[in-house]
C-alpha cells in the first residue's frame, strides 16, 4: 500500500509551506488524482484520517480528492479518447500507436486554511 508513503509525503509537504506562511491550522487540502495513478482513494482517504491527526496544525484539516480522467492520444489519426474503456487500441481507427495524455498525475493542488 503506497497510499501512506504519499500521505506522509504530503503531510511533509503541506507542514513547511504551512511553517513558511505561519499558518497555524491547516483546514483542508485538495489533491488532484489521475485516474490510472495506482491510486486507491479510500485507502488514501484512510491513511490521511490517521497521518493528520498526528500534526497539531493539520489535525481538523479535510482532505479533498478531484479525480482527472485518463485520456489517450492516438498518432495515426490524432484522436483523442477515455484511457480507461479502451486502453491501448484507439476506439476511432484501431491503431495501438497510442499514449497516455493524462490520467496519472499526482498534485497538490490547495491548501485551505483558517
Amino acid at each position: 500500500m503506497h497510499e501512506l508513503g504519499v500521505v506522509f509525503y504530503v503531510v511533509k509537504d503541506v507542514k513547511q509551506v504551512a511553517e513558511e506562511n505561519q499558518v497555524d491550522r491547516v483546514s483542508g487540502v485538495v489533491l488532484q488524482i489521475g485516474e490510472v495513478s495506482g491510486i486507491v482513494h479510500h485507502y488514501l482517504t484512510d491513511c490521511w484520517n490517521w497521518a493528520r491527526k498526528k500534526e497539531p496544525v493539520m489535525e481538523d484539516a479535510e482532505l479533498k480528492i478531484e479525480q482527472i480522467d485518463a485520456v489517450s492520444y492516438c498518432e495515426d489519426c490524432k484522436q483523442e479518447y477515455p484511457t480507461v474503456q479502451y486502453a491501448k487500441i484507439c476506439p476511432h481507427c484501431g491503431s495501438e500507436h497510442t499514449y497516455l495524455l493524462r490520467g496519472n498525475e499526482f498534485l497538490l493542488k490547495e491548501i485551505e486554511v483558517e
